[in-house]
């Protein structure tokens, strides 16, 4: 009973355009067709991951070919800890989806992740800025 206050997530502003942010749900057995479908139809895409931030190998193909294009996040679907940053290397782990371009989420899960990239995209932030603030972010 005697913990901190929860700290506060980034302030954002008014929206001034329209912003398309997609939530894909990596899910067992996924072979990445519909991952294929987010490609040119949404302006950002968080990706809720297995674990720690991992996806199915045969996945990182269509994320590192959508990541220069729109922003995606990537976040933890488990809803009770991180996106790690460095600990496993393999193809589809957090580190070698954070090296192809990829945002961690952090803390945030994936539909707090959804909605602020939602806000910021509406406010017409760049992927730099996505990045900065998920990383401003995940260090409180």
């Amino acid at each position: 009973m005697a913990g901190g206050l929860p700290s506060r997530g980034p302030l954002v502003g008014t929206p001034d355009r329209e912003a398309r942010v997609g939530l894909y749900t990596v899910t067992l057995g996924d072979n990445g067709t519909l991952l294929d479908l987010w490609d040119g139809n949404c302006d950002g895409l968080v990706v809720a991951a297995f674990g720690v931030g991992h996806v199915p190998e045969r996945l990182v193909e269509g994320l590192t070919k959508l990541a220069p294009r729109v922003p995606v996040v990537l976040a933890s679907r488990i809803g009770n800890g991180p996106v790690l940053s460095d600990t496993y290397g393999f193809p589809g782990s957090e580190k070698d989806l954070l090296g192809r371009g990829l945002t961690g989420a952090g803390d945030l899960g994936p539909y707090q992740a959804r909605l602020l990239l939602h806000a910021l995209l509406a406010q017409g932030a760049d992927g730099a800025t996505v990045r900065k603030t998920f990383t401003t972010a995940s260090a409180r």
